[in-house]
This record gives C-alpha cells, sequence and structure tokens, in this order.
C-alpha cells in the first residue's frame, strides 16, 4: 500500500496493470522566461545557449510554439534564427542592429540561457511530482516518469492526470503535458501525442490500437536514423513493426531489434525506478498576491517545515542542512540555510531554525515561501545528538554551525537558486 494519499473515491483494490505517468513540460525553457516575464505570453521567445543579447552567436535552445511558425528550431544557430525571426529589440532606433523596416508582428523575444533560474523552477515542479507519486524517476530538467498505480486507478487515470497537470500550472505556472500509459515507452508516445498542454489516456485495453497507426519515428527510442532503415525494411508504422517477423529486425539491428518489436506491441516491462538518492527535499507556496504582514508567512513557513521534515523522515533521511526561501517581486529570489553539526531527524527543529532564518523577511512583500532539508544520508547513520546545541545557539547567535547567505541580485537574470541549493 502506498504511503501517499489516493484520490477520493479510489477503492484500495490491487491494479493488474500498472499505471505510469510521462510529465513534459512544454517548451520549457521559453516557459520559465514568461513566467519572469508575463509580458512575453503569446508571444514568439527564443532562447538561445551561447547567446548573449545583441549578439548572432550560439544555438537555439528552445523556440516557443509561436516561434516555431516562423521556421525557429532547436539545435538551430542563432544567425539562422534570427534571419527567419529578428530581434523585437531591432525596433529600438538605439539598439546596433536598429530596422525601420521590420513588422512587429514579426519579430520575436530572445533571451540567454539561465540554467540557475530554470532549475530553481524545475525543482518546484519535481517537488509536486513527488507528492503526486510514490516513485519519480525525473529524466531531465524537463521530463520525468511517475509510477501512480497505488495512488489512482484506470477508472480515474483521467481525472488524477489532470490534477497533476492543474498543480503545477495553479502552483507554479508553468503548462505541461501528460501520457498516461500501462507501459514508461507508451506513456513518453502519449505525452507527446498531443502537446502543446496535452493530456492523453492509453489504457490496457487499448495500447495496441493506439500505438499501431503510429510513424515509426513515433516510437520510443526511434531516431531518424533508425526510422529510415525501418522504413527501407517496408516497415512504414508500429503496427508494422508489431506484425513483422522478428529475426529480420535482430538481424540488422542486435538485441535492440528484439526491444523494438516488442515496443510496437506494447510490451515493455521496465519499471519507474528513481536515479538514485536525492540531495534535499524541499516545499513550497505561493501566495495569490504578495504579503507583507508576519503572522500568514510564519504560519506557511511552519506549515512547509512539517511537510518536508515528514517527507524526509518518510524516506528515511537524516539532514545536515536547513534552508529557506522567500521570493519577493516581481522575482527576486533570496535562499538562506543553517548547517548543522551532524545529521539529524528532528522536525521541531527544522520548524525552529526555519523561523529563525525567514526573521529578516518578515515584514517584506513576499510572493512565495519555502523550506528545505539538504545534506542528506540515507545510510544507517547514526542521529547527532543535539543536545546542548540549541542552547549554545541562543547564547551566541551562531546557530552552532556556519550560515550562508546568498541573496539574489536586484536584476531580473541573476541570483536565482539552483536546483541543488533550493
Amino acid at each position: 500500500m502506498a504511503d501517499g494519499p489516493r484520490l477520493p473515491g479510489v477503492e484500495d483494490e490491487e491494479e493488474e496493470d500498472p499505471i505510469v505517468l510521462h510529465v513534459d513540460a512544454d517548451c520549457f525553457y521559453a516557459s520559465c522566461e514568461r513566467l519572469r516575464e508575463p509580458e512575453l505570453r503569446g508571444e514568439p521567445v527564443v532562447v538561445g545557449m551561447g547567446y548573449e543579447p545583441g549578439e548572432t552567436n550560439g544555438a537555439v535552445a528552445t523556440a516557443s510554439y509561436e516561434a516555431r511558425e516562423f521556421g525557429v528550431e532547436s539545435a538551430q544557430a542563432i544567425s539562422t534564427a534570427l534571419e527567419r525571426l529578428p530581434r523585437r529589440a531591432a525596433l529600438n532606433p538605439d539598439a546596433d542592429d536598429y530596422d525601420p523596416d521590420l513588422d512587429e508582428s514579426e519579430t520575436g523575444h530572445y533571451r540567454p540561457v539561465d540554467l540557475d533560474y530554470y532549475e530553481s523552477v524545475a525543482s518546484e515542479v519535481q517537488d509536486i511530482l513527488h507528492d503526486c507519486a510514490d516513485v519519480v524517476r525525473e529524466v531531465s530538467i524537463d521530463e520525468a516518469y511517475l509510477e501512480v498505480t497505488d495512488r489512482t486507478a484506470w477508472a480515474v487515470a483521467d481525472g488524477f492526470a489532470r490534477h497533476v497537470k492543474d498543480r503545477i500550472r495553479r502552483e507554479v505556472g508553468i503548462v505541461v503535458s501528460v501520457g498516461a500509459a500501462p507501459t514508461m515507452s507508451a506513456a513518453k508516445i502519449a505525452s507527446d501525442f498531443d502537446k502543446p498542454d496535452g493530456l492523453t489516456v492509453v489504457r490496457p485495453g487499448e495500447l495496441r490500437e493506439f500505438l499501431a497507426p503510429l510513424e515509426v519515428d513515433l516510437l520510443h527510442g526511434v531516431g531518424p536514423v533508425t526510422a529510415r532503415e525501418l522504413r527501407e525494411m517496408g516497415l512504414e508504422t508500429a503496427g508494422d513493426v508489431a506484425a513483422a517477423d522478428p529475426e529480420p529486425l535482430v538481424e540488422r539491428f542486435g538485441e535492440r531489434g528484439r526491444e523494438l518489436y516488442d515496443r510496437a506491441r506494447g510490451d515493455d516491462d521496465r519499471r519507474v525506478e528513481p536515479k538514485g538518492d536525492p540531495k534535499s527535499f524541499s516545499r513550497e507556496s505561493a501566495f495569490a498576491e504578495p504579503v507583507a504582514e508576519p503572522e500568514p508567512k510564519y504560519e506557511q513557513i511552519e506549515t512547509l517545515a512539517a511537510a518536508v521534515a515528514d517527507r524526509a523522515r518518510r524516506e528515511g533521511a537524516l539532514y545536515r542542512t536547513v534552508g529557506v526561501k522567500a521570493v519577493e517581486p516581481p522575482f527576486e529570489v533570496n535562499t538562506r540555510e543553517r548547517s548543522l553539526p551532524g545529521p539529524v531527524d528532528q522536525p521541531e527543529l527544522v520548524e525552529r531554525i526555519a523561523r529563525e532564518l525567514f526573521a529578516e523577511f518578515e515584514r517584506e512583500p513576499v510572493r512565495k515561501v519555502g523550506v528545505r532539508v539538504a545534506n542528506l544520508e540515507f545510510a544507517a547513520a547514526d542521529q547527532t545528538s543535539l543536545d546542548g546545541w540549541a542552547d549554545a545557539s541562543d547564547a551566541d547567535g551562531s546557530g552552532g554551525g556556519t550560515e550562508t547567505e546568498r541573496e539574489a541580485d536586484s536584476t531580473p537574470d541573476a541570483g536565482q537558486a539552483s536546483l541543488e541549493d533550493f
């Protein structure tokens, strides 16, 4: 039985087929930039790796769907992207590349990659995913698999997947596509099926029917080269591969040929497994409007501290660091943390330290708060005795360890907390 709650109306019955979700953030880097600059919503946005404002170097890391309509694609040279979609900034007479003949409706917004900021947003999404599933496998910064068999049932899988999507949109502010299926490979295909903002559920009895008409290059793990070779063998769709003799596939592709055959038939016995122990646990909560009064902020800090400490205990983790986050308008991220003498599992201590660290923001307008524990130990380590440490902390104000203060710059593009930092 799962530790987490099941949706209302879901009985505690055994499900014969697993329920796997694949969650994929749509144009994630561009979505993060829109989160930071709401005026970019609905506008073409291009995020460039190795790009600096006003320059033509670098490559496209992400292009919003609006930018893709102009022919801008991922991995494309920025210089090529600019030919297809000039910078909106070039409409400014003071710009080096000023062009008075540009049509504003045919220009876009270019931003350099800000991985620290994107990772801070990703960590908020991942916290929600871990809260919704017993097992989560993060594949990259913007996608993950969830094992939710013990949280829901196939009869209400649509509603559960919608619940995950809506929580991420409401609490973080970005859009994700979700695919639900009995296998990891089919869930991945399903999440790509109706982008952006997609939700596709493939039930066990529908799996082969869903896969059969798909072009072979839509099969999970099939790239352009493999797709071309399959077509050379006369196999155009997943249904063709599923109906083929597997021996020629094995002769052509080795053991991967058998895997292609199995995936085309909907056979995939891989289970969702995490990619190693997490480095931290954190929970965050946003206010509908920036809050300056201390009381509601401290109430949230206490609630989040209890949730984080409970998560660590359920996961069998001790922690050496306690931290808080305070996000001031418009998106100035401030983090504070305090190191402990050794690994502990003490929820009351987490709450007390979190309140102390947050004290400098108690009168500041804050739109989001968070609490975090880090430097985790999962081995059967002895918990450090902190008897006397709290008294010493009160006496000298040092907190018994080093306190690290990392304050965000006031500029919009700097100072974001990294995934490991929060």
